[in-house]
């Protein structure tokens, strides 16, 4: 089996790299690659490498995640996050490769409380949300054998995330201000990439209609901004690392506080039952995941 992978560098890619290693031959590919294309802003490329590779399955962990740039960026953001998926689903279908993709929460309008399931109107608020949505329409209607996995709130030990910016203001300042009205579960992209890596060898196993379709993919549970920078805190405080800020320095502040080029979505939550209905997986809490990455960098 041969296995196409985009965005190879990524939080996910990195981790998809060791995930679909096991499952077949894996070539990983990045925006810097030469000889096969891997640069989604190449429309022809990737169609041209997805041809000559003839994949059975292609992973695209490659998008442009910049939301608040997107906002004045939205002709590159559209070809990266709409129109590529697309191209790639044309040519994953004349080939018969299955197409996995990430998309986000983004896609709805983060009102209410209640988990989004899969089916739920969507209605983004930013050109990123409609960017992603549009990619993910696209791939629907072009490639019948499609995984989309919708994820929030990403994050990886390798590279920049939430809580290593937490860590290292919690050095410099006595007291930290952190959003309270935005909820929903930080998930790991080590998670997303097992998830992703089990999904496949099901779909490749199985009947094609009875797997294909959109997928809500996060860590169990919940919490806001706040509560997420709190936990980390509490386990920096644990761990024994000096901080001068501490779990309970942390003042909740309105996302009114922060304000941004791109509007954020306050109701992140996504609920996970057509997952573990579909591929009997279950999602560990995202305290576990948080806990695990923390004691890889700290």
């Amino acid at each position: 089996m041969k296995i196409l992978l985009l965005g190879k560098n990524g939080q996910v890619g990195w981790e998809l790299q060791r995930s679909l290693a096991p499952l077949g031959e894996l070539v990983a590919l990045d925006r810097h690659s030469t000889g096969l294309c891997g640069d989604l802003a190449n429309l022809a490329g990737i169609s041209a490498t997805v041809r000559q590779m003839q994949p059975d399955v292609i992973v695209n962990a490659a998008a442009y995640t910049a939301v608040d740039k997107a906002e004045s960026d939205a002709a590159t953001a559209y070809a990266v996050n709409a129109e590529a998926p697309g191209v790639l689903a044309e040519a994953a279908s004349a080939v018969g490769a299955w197409l996995v993709h990430y998309s986000t929460d983004y896609v709805f309008d983060g009102s209410g409380s209640q988990p989004w399931e899969e089916g739920a109107p969507t209605g983004p608020l930013n050109v990123y949300g409609r960017t992603k949505l549009e990619g993910e329409q696209r791939i629907v209607a072009r490639c019948a054998k499609h995984l989309i996995l919708r994820t929030s709130w990403v994050y990886s030990a390798r590279g920049g995330n939430f809580a290593k910016t937490m860590l290292r203001l919690a050095k410099e300042r006595d007291h930290l201000t952190v959003i309270d009205d935005q909820f929903g579960a930080p998930t790991g992209a080590e998670l997303l990439a097992d998830v992703t890596a089990h999904m496949v060898r099901s779909a490749l196993t199985g009947a094609a209609g009875r797997f294909a379709g959109i997928y809500h993919v996060a860590a169990a549970g919940e919490t806001s901004w706040h509560g997420y920078a709190r936990f980390v805190l509490e386990c920096a405080s644990w761990a024994g690392l000096a901080l001068k800020a501490s779990s309970s320095t942390v003042d909740p502040v309105p996302t009114a506080a922060f304000p941004t080029p791109a509007v954020r979505p306050h109701n992140s939550r996504l609920n996970t039952a057509k997952l573990q209905d579909s591929f009997g997986l279950y999602l560990p809490t995202w305290q576990q995941g948080v806990a695990r990455m923390l004691t890889e960098i700290t």
